[in-house]
């Protein structure tokens, strides 16, 4: 079946149009995930043995659904998760992704593994930006990421903490992905088929890693999978102390980004962090670790009053935040509910994306029988 974007009107029509225009190792690692994929399909289908208990009469003319994150005020309760290699995906990449979420006034995060320069997206817009910072070997690397995100006017820096190691990507050792990709029979058979996204990867902007591109030349000039990126560049020593240290350099708000136990999530708050994202990497790392909506409520009830927690993954409805956000999260964020949406279309894609969760949550914010975010709470919940 052909798909047009103005047929799209939910996570999974992009998924197809995204499907339909990429060629195939491309779109499976966006799609793909860590050994059988278990942890993956939990991170959605969990949303689907929780019920929602609406209220009536309840006046709901007006609904606000904007939260304060981190300091940073969004007019949605959902935020564009950092992800990398985004040029791969549509060749504006980064740019539309954040021009659609100034746009409707969100967070963008930004990756270390991203395609455009943070200077770049600093400049482009003025709505709150989120870098995601990966530990390398390097602590020249380190120290010069951290300085380039304070100079481009970056808001928040989120340390990713579950990539100690590359996960088990096997769609991508069928596939043979590697960034930037390699040229084999098969993938120029793929690419062949898929002429539009060949004739922009090759004939526009070279495809670099932007930030890292000075220091390593994996990723950008020398082909690599990016469990092997992780598995060879990452500090495998990193610990609390690096952690805390980190967050004294930055010297602004400062976020854990896969935090999954409610360990962790109390040593969190120890070394000041600002903020956790309830995380497993979209299911991509450990196959068979909770869900983020599995561990939110036991989280936010042991740190929930000193910390803000972020469910991350999974999101693919506006119910699916209201649930999270009633069990305890104080936003979300998601990464494939608008990566295929950038794959599909671009920044008209990632438009698309947001203004159809946008409306489901407001239209089920008034179903539910609340005007504001903040009158969500576990009394609307029922798990099965």
């Amino acid at each position: 079946m052909f798909r047009r974007l103005k047929n799209c009107h939910n996570v999974e029509d992009l998924r197809l149009l995204a499907k339909q225009r990429l060629p195939g190792p491309i779109f499976d690692y966006i799609d793909g995930a860590a050994d059988d994929e278990v942890s993956y399909r939990r991170n959605t289908s969990a949303f689907e043995d929780c019920d929602l208990v609406p209220n009536v009469l309840a006046g709901v003319e007006e609904v606000d659904m904007s939260v304060t994150v981190m300091g940073q005020k969004l007019d949605m309760p959902i935020f564009c998760s950092p992800t990398a290699l985004q040029r791969l995906f549509h060749h504006d990449g980064e740019r539309a992704v954040a021009r659609a979420a100034e746009k409707f006034g969100t967070m963008f995060g930004v990756s270390a593994l991203g395609t455009v320069t943070l200077a770049e997206i600093g400049d482009m817009i003025a709505t709150p930006k989120l870098f995601q910072f990966y530990f390398h070997k390097d602590r020249g690397l380190n120290d010069a990421m951290v300085e380039r995100a304070q100079a481009a006017g970056f808001d928040t820096l989120a340390l990713t903490v579950d990539t100690i190691t590359g996960g088990n990507r096997e769609r991508d050792l069928y596939s043979g992905f590697t960034s930037p990709p390699r040229l084999t029979l098969k993938s120029l058979l793929s690419f062949a088929t898929h002429p539009g996204w060949a004739l922009n990867y090759f004939l526009r902007e070279s495809f670099e890693l932007s930030e890292l591109k000075d220091y390593v030349q994996q990723g950008s000039n020398v082909a690599v999978s990016i469990g092997d990126y992780f598995s060879s560049l990452l500090d495998q020593s990193m610990n609390w102390s690096d952690a805390e240290a980190l967050r004294v350099k930055w010297g602004g708000p400062f976020c854990l980004k896969g935090i999954m136990s409610v360990a962790d999530a109390q040593k969190a708050v120890d070394i000041g962090a600002d903020a956790i994202m309830v995380s497993n990497h979209g299911g991509r790392q450990l196959d068979g670790s909770r869900s983020p909506f599995d561990q939110i409520a036991e989280i936010s009830d042991a740190v929930g009053d000193k910390i803000d927690v972020i469910l991350d993954g999974g999101i693919r409805r506006g119910t699916h935040v209201l649930k999270a956000i009633a069990a305890g999260a104080k936003a979300c964020s998601g990464g494939r509910m608008y990566l295929y949406a950038l794959a599909a279309a671009g920044q008209p894609g990632v438009e698309r994306a947001l203004q159809n969760l946008k409306i489901e949550i407001e239209r089920d914010m008034k179903l539910l029988g609340v005007t504001r975010v903040s009158q969500l709470n576990r009394e609307m919940l029922r798990y099965r």
